[in-house]
């Protein structure tokens, strides 16, 4: 998945949103928008960051730790803006959703390349086929029934 795509994209459609937000009536939409979007890019940067440690070896405290620090963080800035009142909830959830919804068509994007390519999961053998019967518990002679459980 190509981050930076993301955080470009972002970038420019929540400053097309909070300019176009500004002509409402709502007086904090516009600075909303942007806390929103930055926060849920701020969000997803933590979360690659962990996931590429996560990735590397077997998760551990730091990894897990680190990542209930980022959650409440964001929480803890949410509630002090709230607190404040500086925030509109609805620019907030406007934000965290063009993010939301920029990962998800990035993630579609990535994997219509892999599916176009080949890579990961190659296997497209059918239940029936001799090779299937071959390769699971046949081999092995242990019986099993067709739904998987032992007779």
């Amino acid at each position: 998945m190509n981050l930076r795509r993301i955080y470009k994209q972002g970038g420019l459609i929540l400053l097309c949103l909070a300019a176009a937000s500004a002509y409402f009536d709502w007086k904090k939409l516009p600075l909303s928008i942007l806390i929103g979007g930055l926060l849920g890019l701020a969000n997803l940067k933590g979360l690659a960051w962990g996931l590429r440690d996560f990735a590397a070896s077997r998760p551990t405290g730091r990894v897990i730790f680190l990542s209930i620090v980022r959650f409440f963080v964001l929480g803890l800035i949410l509630f002090i803006l709230a607190l404040l009142q500086l925030i509109n909830f609805i620019g907030i959830l406007i934000g965290f959703t063009v993010v939301f919804v920029l990962i998800l068509k990035e993630g579609l994007r990535t994997a219509r390349e892999y599916s176009g390519k080949g890579t990961g999961d190659e296997v497209q053998q059918s239940i029936d086929s001799p090779d299937a019967k071959n390769s699971t518990f046949a081999d092995r002679g242990e019986g099993l029934n067709n739904y998987g459980r032992r007779e």
